[in-house]
């Protein structure tokens, strides 16, 4: 069995505690909870997988977070590199435009294929199919080929003389 790593942390509990009130995040919060675990039991050396067990994550959490410390220290651990949502594919205007172009029931839009088909013609851009989907559910709350309860164009005194004549 391999020995353990000698991480010597160099800040104390205290300090630990205030980063952990500061922390911005949960893997923040429990890559800090990990240095205070190996500060406590400062003079015995824990394995990967035991320190994994005592703050209930994975060993290669742990190896990472441990080589960041090494590296770089308390700036390492605490920052991150998440990017977090993609930016905008379309600008305010397309987005407008879209929003009237589905909000219209005489559109005539069967799917989202013509969906991206109008898109890609209209605005000259090029975007997937999946994206596009994502987008309109979430911006629009769209919903795949909903079928409709009755002809847009009915006209409703050939309705009732119908009905009359049944």
């Amino acid at each position: 069995m391999a020995k353990a790593k000698e991480i010597i942390i160099q800040e104390s509990v205290e300090e630990l505690q205030k980063y952990l009130r500061k922390a911005s995040c949960q893997t923040i919060k429990k890559r800090i909870k990990m240095l205070i675990v190996i500060k406590k039991r400062a003079p015995e050396m824990l394995s990967k997988n035991e320190l994994a067990k005592l703050c209930k994550c994975n060993h290669n959490s742990i190896n990472s977070w441990r080589r960041f410390y090494l590296n770089g220290g308390m700036d390492a651990i605490m920052q991150h590199k998440w990017t977090g949502t993609k930016s905008k594919h379309l600008s305010e205007e397309q987005h407008q435009q879209m929003a009237e172009k589905l909000s219209d029931p005489f559109n005539g839009l069967v799917g989202y294929k013509e969906l991206l088909s109008w898109v890609e013609s209209e605005f000259d851009i090029s975007i997937k199919y999946t994206t596009l989907y994502e987008y309109t559910r979430r911006n629009f709350k769209t919903k795949l080929k909903v079928s409709r309860k009755s002809h847009l164009k009915k006209n409703q005194d050939d309705l009732t003389a119908f009905k009359k004549n049944s």
